[in-house]
């Protein structure tokens, strides 16, 4: 007898551990309670004809090719729908059956054109393999067989054949001639996606899939995320890029390199194009789901804007001189050992990148540390989540999240606060929607409407709507509520954390000051709901806490993550599936980059560089002695560079001069700098204030792994040569190698084995593993050789978990007449980061510039109408942007997006930062919006100094583009 006990994900059944014995055409097998018998037939190796059935959906029963015979049973069920039973004996094939499902085809093809040497999907159609499949021959209606013309409706109307294709979004083509109304778009949409978007209207012929009420893809509420395409079982929706370039001939499985989610992708290819990227099935992080992003816009990669030659210059104001690479290392190296001779070691440093492989960010540090001599490296994590460094190593005692994705399929109650999953990290937000939609009852806490408040099918149960820059005292509202009514899982507790600092936290707590009434003024949210929110995350069953940006970039940033941990562990909501403190990371390799030592007083794996017996491991290893004191952080650097004791900077993969908050003072302290080196694929903001260029290589033309939120390593394959020459990697080796210092890895494997080598939680990571695996969450050690999906299990990494005291500390940045106003910003969901990437690709269609949303009072005050362009100023500086009215808002609240430099967004962000990392204050900044009617001061000197150095490029233009 075959046994089978695993069924994996998408299956419509059967969680239950009994298993039921059956026998399908003659074979005997057994599985688990509630399995159907498409699915039972499956796992024993027996196809059973389909097309409604999908592996990502729901049983749905409608397209009646599966039907099956069951012994003793009438008629002929199908199999898709029909769970097994004990003693069922099932048959597959017979002939009665054979004849139905001819019949059935028959209709299908009737109203379908029979075009197929000429149809995109050629070659992976499942209407064209099933009629293969069940031998249909001849279709005797429905055209005029003499001539293929086909026939109109009955009714006289247009038959659907000849129904203009929808064309209207530029990732792919929705072709109603090809639809057999299957309903797998329209469900894909729903289940998988959940925004539904799709109907089906209509009945018999005349049924058709409609998005939202006849409109057109890009005028619905589609978000072009790709599910119903990739659902799709004919060629009714196209890849438009497969329907130009024809069929791929091989594919490299790979990650993707936007969000921290990490989904896999087939990259499926002709030679060294991309026809279309396909997402995984397999993928531990998604699960066969995508984005626009990741799914569509790739463009980028191959976009005329790239630079490809190196470029140096003696200074910003000269145009640009293409050298060839050995040129350009011989030039960097002589510059930074020239300043180094002059100003000191210390004078020189690095940034590493959260868009870059582990292994690339790894060789980074290790040419600062080794080859530069000094600790003055420092990463984008900086300005997003160092503050989860430092507060959940605090507390837990490791900085990284608690769990893994799937774990939300076992939350009873998910408090979101300061996230923006449906934007920031889509196909995560759709898996939270699918439980929210299942019953999970769903917290938000954001001074704005975000969808998930208020979403098809979807409502959360409390919003509480605080006001910018007091997430902590938010924070202490709800414990208070937690200690005084007698809510704390006491037994945990006392199993699992320090008691001392337990009892001092909850005196601190219960203090009248932190009560829900008496906070209420401040945090602007009422008492009862603040209540009503920590009795059900209390309460709730499983509780899982998932933050994002709206909680680290604060001036208690580092406070707000303690705050959120303390509640974690007061409640029990920690060391066990569908709980947890989950942050959500932004680019696609922030955990990673941080695990691979990227800030300047830690080594890889978190281990301070005063640890004499880390340090003096590294030093073994890499053949040099190694400070012991911490080097500058990015602002830091900054502030030496006007100083003049900071000249020198290696940029790999990031634009400090968009993304930095302040820019007019990140800019004068580039601007005083003698040697800034940038590493990427664009002319970037920062590459404009650069002596020196090297092109980098896109996540396509690379080898290497990507670890995302929940410290999932998954690998990177390049699926093409890279333009440049160079993967980033050799770049860094080669730059080490001019400095004097050796660099001699052949593969990436290599600098993941010698990472492996020095970080204990990397211990049993290779390269091989991962391949085998499909991808390895650390820590992968002797402890775990696979792994570990949810972390804190029996005891925390600590130890005992510690509470720690968070005092509400107002944020200085104050409101006053001159700025009566609070500026927040976040991210949209079609656009990624700095935008540098989406911003060459059709995205822009979705959003083409950044806007200002303004409240309609805050609007009706000052005499906005939506559209209008609005100035924004604030203590540090002054923008322009087009003012869009939206009732998300709160009066008092203006919000915006960082995705386009000429926007000016971190023109007006201040210098204030956490207390612990420096992470800056990026959410609250006063501000005063008027009605204008032309650009900034600032705007007008960008685009002065922009067409300056396109200027200064074009004379390299012929070698570089």
């Amino acid at each position: 007898m075959l046994s089978i006990v695993e069924i994996d994900r998408g299956t419509p059944a059967a969680t239950s551990t009994k298993t039921v014995s059956l026998e399908i055409d003659g074979r005997s097998i057994a599985v688990p309670e509630g399995t159907s018998v498409m699915r039972a037939a499956s796992l024993a190796g027996i196809a059973i004809p389909k097309l409604c059935a999908t592996e990502m959906l729901d049983a749905f029963g409608s397209c009646r090719l599966c039907l099956v015979e069951i012994e003793g049973r009438r008629g002929y069920p199908a199999s898709c729908t029909t769970p097994v039973s004990d003693g069922m004996k099932v048959a597959t094939q017979t002939p009665k059956l054979a004849e139905i499902r001819r019949g059935v085809m028959e209709l299908y093809i009737s109203d379908h054109p029979l075009d197929c040497l000429t149809c995109p999907a050629n070659g992976h159609c499942e209407l064209q393999d099933m009629a293969g499949v069940v031998g249909l021959r001849e279709v005797r209606y429905g055209y005029d067989g003499a001539n293929h013309v086909y026939a109109k409706q009955s009714d006289g109307s247009a038959n659907p054949l000849f129904v203009a294709k929808d064309t209207s979004t530029p990732y792919f083509t929705f072709d109603p001639s090809k639809c057999i109304v299957c309903s797998r778009c329209v469900r894909a949409c729903d289940e998988v996606q959940g925004t539904f978007a799709l109907t089906i209207q209509g009945r018999g012929f005349d049924s058709k899939v409609s998005p939202s009420q006849n409109e057109d893809f890009l005028g619905s509420e589609c978000v072009s995320c790709g599910a119903c395409v990739q659902a799709c079982p004919t060629a009714t929706l196209s890849e438009t890029t497969l329907i130009e370039r024809g069929q791929a001939e091989h594919s490299v499985t790979t990650t993707c390199a936007y969000c921290g989610v990490g989904c896999s992708f087939r990259a499926e290819m002709k030679g060294e194009e991309i026809v279309r990227m396909v997402p995984n099935v397999e993928g531990q992080a998604n699960h066969g789901h995508s984005c626009v992003k990741g799914r569509f816009a790739i463009g980028y990669a191959s976009h005329p804007d790239r630079i490809t030659t190196p470029m140096i210059r003696k200074k910003i104001s000269d145009p640009w001189q293409v050298v060839s690479w050995d040129e350009a290392f011989a030039y960097t190296a002589s510059e930074f050992k020239r300043i180094q001779e002059k100003h000191g070691k210390h004078a020189v440093g690095g940034i590493t990148s959260s868009r870059c492989t582990n292994e690339e960010t790894y060789l980074v540090q290790k040419l600062v540390r080794a080859g530069f001599g000094n600790n003055n490296v420092d990463t984008c994590a900086r300005v997003c989540h160092s503050p989860t460094g430092y507060g959940l190593k605090s507390t837990l005692g490791e900085s990284a999240g608690t769990q893994d994705f799937d774990s939300i399929e076992q939350t009873d109650v998910v408090l979101v606060i300061g996230a923006n999953p449906t934007d920031a990290h889509p196909v995560f937000g759709s898996q939270m929607k699918h439980r929210l939609r299942q019953g999970a009852k769903l917290i938000v806490v954001d001074p704005r409407r975000i969808d998930l408040v208020r979403s098809p099918h979807i409502k959360a149960d409390f919003h509480l709507k605080l006001k910018p820059g007091t997430n902590v005292a938010v924070l202490n509202t709800l414990a208070h509520v937690i200690v005084t009514e007698g809510l704390v899982k006491d037994d945990f507790v006392a199993a699992r954390c320090e008691p001392e600092a337990f009892e001092r936290w909850k005196t601190f707590v219960s203090q009248d000051k932190y009560s829900p009434e008496a906070m209420e003024a401040t945090t602007g949210v009422p008492a009862d709901v603040v209540r009503g929110a920590a009795r059900l995350y209390a309460t709730g069953g499983n509780g899982a806490i998932y933050y994002g940006l709206g909680v680290t970039e604060h001036a208690q940033g580092s406070t707000a993550v303690m705050g959120i941990a303390n509640l974690a562990m007061a409640t029990g909501n920690i060391g066990r599936e569908g709980v947890g403190v989950n942050p959500l990371r932004g680019q696609n390799n922030v955990q990673g980059s941080c695990d691979m030592g990227s800030f300047p007083h830690e080594f890889p794996g978190y281990r301070h560089v005063s640890d004499t017996a880390t340090r003096q491991l590294f030093e073994k290893a890499w053949g040099v002695p190694l400070l012991d004191e911490p080097g500058l952080r990015i602002p830091n650097m900054f502030e030496s560079a006007l100083d003049g004791t900071f000249l020198g900077l290696y940029v790999e993969g990031e634009d400090i001069a968009q993304s930095d908050p302040d820019t007019q003072h990140v800019t004068a302290a580039l601007s005083a700098m003698e040697c800034v080196v940038v590493q990427d694929l664009f002319l970037n903001e920062t590459a404009k204030y650069a002596h020196v260029f090297l092109p980098g290589s896109s996540f396509l033309e690379k080898d290497g792994t990507f670890t995302n939120a929940e410290r999932r390593i998954s690998r990177v394959r390049k699926v093409m040569k890279p333009q440049s020459g160079y993967a980033d990697w050799e770049i860094t080796q080669k730059l080490a190698q001019a400095m004097g210092y050796p660099m001699n890895y052949a593969h990436p494997s290599e600098i993941m084995d010698e990472i492996a080598a020095l970080t204990p939680t990397f211990h049993g990571v290779s390269f091989d593993k991962i391949d085998r695996l499909g991808s390895i969450q650390w820590p992968c050690n002797d402890e775990a050789p696979e792994g570990t999906p949810v972390m804190h299990v029996d005891e925390f990494v600590r130890g005992k978990g510690r509470f720690m005291l968070t005092e509400y500390v107002p944020t200085r940045e104050k409101v006053n007449a001159e700025h009566p106003l609070i500026l927040t910003t976040g991210r949209i969901l079609s656009q990624y980061n700095v935008g540098a990437q989406t911003r060459r690709t059709e995205n822009s269609m979705w959003h083409e510039e950044d806007r200002l949303e303004i409240h309609p009072h805050d609007a009706e005050e000052r005499g906005i109408n939506d559209g209008d362009w609005v100035g924004i100023s604030s203590r540090s500086g002054e923008t322009v942007l087009r003012a869009k009215i939206a009732d998300r808002m709160q009066p008092g609240v203006v919000y915006t997006t960082f995705h386009f430099p000429g926007s000016g967004a971190n023109v007006i962000t201040t210098d204030n930062s956490d207390w612990a990392t420096n992470c800056p204050e990026y959410k609250v900044t006063a501000v005063q919006v008027l009605k204008v009617s032309q650009p900034s001061a600032w705007q007008k000197r960008f685009q002065n100094f922009d067409q300056q150095q396109q200027d200064l490029l074009k004379a390299a233009e012929p070698v570089t583009r």
